[in-house]
């Protein structure tokens, strides 16, 4: 069932009582895998549920660019998607459907993406909508992109928590850490947490956990937390089929309590945390601003039309309550910036011959101006006659013409600055 023409009132009501009226910006939590299969999707619409069941005002946003798969878990098919709203063919309110318990759900689709690409002024009308929408509610729950696609990684970055989920298969394990590196190296801080779906049982899951928690610590120096673990279940095999996610079951139902336990683990998680002071749709303009790049700051391989775009579409991932501006900080640390990005997106596009030579050449350019700069500094200079050190000219040359032929001039200057100084 749409919200629609409804959702203005709703809203209303929900901002004048309530704990997310007063401009309170929600709890935000973004799912995330490695890879896809690994049961993500399913884990977020019976989170959303769980949470809306307890009672709390919960939006479930569907950012899967390639597998917008949350809406059919529900059994509904939205007639518009947030592309709708960001084309102007309707408000944002109308995008919203309404799901079990008052759970809302906006499909997303591509119009997630295309958000980012808006420019500043055709983004401002959407940005007001989706900021005005977002104070109703206490906790958004993002369904991304599995892998590293730039949306994908952008809902990362603006959640207060990030939960990858993964699975016993090894590849689930090697593509999550995968995301992870990508992620650290374009300049995310927080500390990631971890789902375990698909487990035996507990002891599967802690097992699961520590492999991956080991090798992120050792080979990444990065900490991740332990959120929880889902267990394989043959119902939530068949909910899945059925379109009737087990968080719609009775609360006795054993699939359910797991949502249960996983949902005040969320919450636990989300009250140690530092609150963000930037939403969604203050990340969003936060993007929009930092990928307008100024005619005078543009560099110069942008003439050329090759990688500039690519750049920009992979920034790094700060949010506006986080590491400020890479314009803002001290030389030494924009250029580990710099470096980290141009690293990340040549290992995005490892397969671009083009782009690789065109790096290569501009930073072999650099180095080379860089060392017939230092060149020229005193310090690179050839050595010259010093008098405090041989003495006068003339007594030199005496001595060294009165040397025989097999001596070395190197040991003779040597030994003669040591006789001059004694």
């Amino acid at each position: 069932m749409a919200v629609s023409e409804s959702f203005s009132q709703k809203s209303d009501g929900l901002a004048a009582t309530g704990p997310a009226s007063g401009g309170r910006t929600p709890d935000i939590v973004a799912l995330t895998g490695g890879k896809g299969g690994v049961g993500k999707t399913s884990v977020a619409v019976n989170l959303a549920l769980t949470m809306a069941r307890q009672g709390r005002r919960v939006l479930l946003l569907d950012a899967d660019t390639d597998l917008a798969n949350v809406s059919i878990l529900l059994g509904q098919y939205p007639q518009r998607t947030l592309e709708h709203a960001v084309t102007g063919d309707c408000p944002l309110g109308d995008v919203i459907m309404e799901g079990p318990y008052g759970l809302h759900v906006i499909a997303g689709a591509s119009g997630v993406q295309r958000c980012m690409d808006l420019d500043t002024e055709d983004a401002g009308l959407i940005l007001q909508q989706l900021a005005s929408l977002e104070r109703n509610y206490d906790i958004v729950l993002i369904d991304t992109a599995s892998g590293l696609r730039p949306a994908g990684l952008h809902m990362i970055a603006l959640a207060a928590l990030a939960c990858v989920v993964i699975t016993p298969d090894p590849a689930s394990l090697t593509d999550a850490y995968s995301l992870l590196r990508v992620l650290q190296r374009r300049g995310y801080r927080r500390v990631p947490g971890v789902i375990v779906n698909m487990a035996a049982g507990p002891s599967q899951a802690q097992s699961v956990y520590r492999r991956f928690a080991g090798a992120v610590r050792k080979h990444l120096a990065m900490d991740v937390d332990y959120i929880g673990a889902v267990w394989r279940d043959e119902s939530i095999r068949q909910s899945v089929e059925l379109q009737r996610p087990v968080a719609t079951l009775s609360e006795a139902d054993p699939s359910f309590k797991q949502f249960i336990t996983l949902a005040d683990q969320v919450n636990r998680h989300l009250m140690h945390r530092p609150s963000s002071k930037a939403g969604l749709a203050a990340y969003w303009e936060h993007r929009t601003r930092l990928a307008e790049v100024p005619a005078e700051r543009t560099p110069p391989q942008a003439a050329a039309g090759s990688s500039v775009e690519s750049l920009q579409a992979d920034p790094v991932l700060t949010s506006p309550d986080q590491v400020p501006a890479v314009a803002a900080s001290p030389p030494h640390a924009r250029c580990q910036d710099l470096f980290r990005q141009m690293e990340a997106l040549l290992e995005d596009h490892s397969d671009d011959r083009v782009l690789q030579q065109e790096a290569l050449k501009g930073t072999s350019a650099l180095l080379l101006r860089i060392a017939a700069g230092s060149g020229d500094s005193p310090q690179q200079s050839e050595p010259t006659y010093s008098k405090a050190d041989f003495g006068p000219q003339q007594t030199l040359l005496e001595r060294l013409r009165s040397e025989p032929d097999s001596v070395r001039v190197d040991g003779f200057l040597a030994r003669f600055s040591g006789a001059c100084e004694q």
